[in-house]
């Protein structure tokens, strides 16, 4: 089934957002809601594995905002195959479907190099309709590879920065279930963060009826 659902990267309708900085692009309604249900149910499987939904915690204090890897386990400034802040347990290796769908969501915004993406890990956020993601750098990679995020569930407001610090300028933009948001190039060190979620704007049919999904993949440059 997930051959069919996640093809390999071909033209990909939706709607692209105007006003972003060069390398981040949001595209509206790039799963359907057949695909939304099925990685809901993908997500469920993940977190009844080896590794449990967890907060991390960053310098004392615990994130709202709870997290099950695939592939490299992520802990503030780290990654390891073991998540050694949890269980010890390795955590489940990236399915082969993951990788088409990153390559899928480059091609759809036109990313030359679409074919090539080869994501090693997902981080894989659930936020409770209070969860909140302060503003911070996705750079515990060794890779500057464009970074790809999925937006299931309610929807949130979205913070895009600039790439110096937290402050303006930015720009606010609201994720809907099935959204796709793609940080590369120039844009791929900005600064980000989610200010708000917002209850009950879930879709009928997407799989969640509460709370949102957010799938990010991304390549690490690590190695083993």
């Amino acid at each position: 089934m997930d051959d069919a659902l996640f093809p390999l990267p071909q033209d990909q309708p939706g709607t692209a957002s105007a006003g972003l900085p060069e390398g981040a692009h949001h595209l509206s309604g790039f799963l359907d809601l057949h695909q939304q249900r099925w990685l809901v149910a993908r997500f469920h499987e993940w977190t009844d594995g080896p590794v449990p939904l967890r907060a991390a915690s960053i310098r004392g204090h615990q994130m709202s905002v709870r997290t099950v890897c695939l592939g490299w386990h992520w802990r503030p400034y780290a990654y390891s195959r073991e998540a050694v802040d949890v269980n010890g347990n390795r955590v489940l290796p990236v399915p082969d479907w993951m990788v088409r769908l990153g390559r899928r969501a480059l091609a759809a915004v036109g990313d030359p190099d679409a074919g090539q993406y080869t994501p090693d890990t997902a981080l894989v956020n659930f936020y409770e309709d209070t969860a909140r993601m302060g503003m911070h750098q996705d750079k515990d990679e060794r890779s500057l590879a464009p970074v790809v995020s999925l937006s299931i569930g309610n929807s949130c407001t979205f913070r895009l920065g600039n790439t110096t610090n937290r402050n303006r300028p930015w720009t606010d933009l609201r994720l809907d279930s099935g959204d796709l948001f793609v940080f590369g190039g120039p844009a791929r060190l900005a600064y980000h963060g989610v200010t708000k979620v917002h209850p009950g704007t879930a879709p009928e049919g997407c799989g969640l009826a509460t709370g949102r999904i957010n799938i990010t993949l991304r390549v690490t440059g690590l190695d083993g």
